[in-house]
């Protein structure tokens, strides 16, 4: 792999370095209320799958690039045109979530990203079926990540879900 090829792998992580560098602090009790789902992996998981989903989708953003012979042509602008504004789809989503505290805006981001996966991966595939294979993973992750962000927005606006505060007796 080339350096161009090094600098799509690496593309992708600047989003989420940057919202790691105003939020560091507020990440470690991440998962960690009582009331959180049994299934919220691990602060170190989503760190480690998020790392690996982004490297391997910037790979594949390579694959397509080298296939449509590099550089900046017309051919280029559909295919890595989805794939920029994916990215920053998916970085606006760890901005509404990390420092904007606001999952239900969090939540429609990852419905539209959902959507500009997969339409990528369609254009893609004609290009390069690797590329638009190794999107899958993506769309799977994208799959945990907003049914953990619907049930911390619904938990956070229905005190129906929330528990009630018990008084002890005396």
């Amino acid at each position: 792999m080339r350096l161009q090829g090094a600098i799509f792998v690496l593309l992708p992580h600047l989003g989420p370095i940057l919202v790691w560098l105003f939020t560091r602090n507020q990440m470690s009790g991440w998962c960690e209320d009582p009331r959180m789902l049994s299934w919220c992996p691990l602060h170190k998981v989503l760190l480690l799958v998020q790392t690996i989903i982004y490297s391997v989708v910037g790979y594949a953003s390579y694959l397509v690039w080298k296939d449509l012979r590099g550089g900046l042509g017309w051919s280029l602008a559909l295919p890595l045109g989805l794939y920029a504004l994916q990215l920053t789809i998916s970085w606006t989503v760890l901005v509404l979530f990390f420092i904007v505290h606001n999952p239900g805006l969090a939540l429609l981001h990852l419905l539209l990203l959902y959507g500009l996966v997969v339409s990528t991966a369609l254009i893609w595939h004609p290009i390069n079926k690797l590329a638009a294979l190794l999107l899958l993973p993506y769309l799977a992750w994208l799959t945990v990540t907003a049914a953990l962000t619907y049930h911390l927005w619904r938990d956070s606006l229905c005190p129906v879900h929330q528990p009630l505060p018990t008084e002890k007796s005396n």
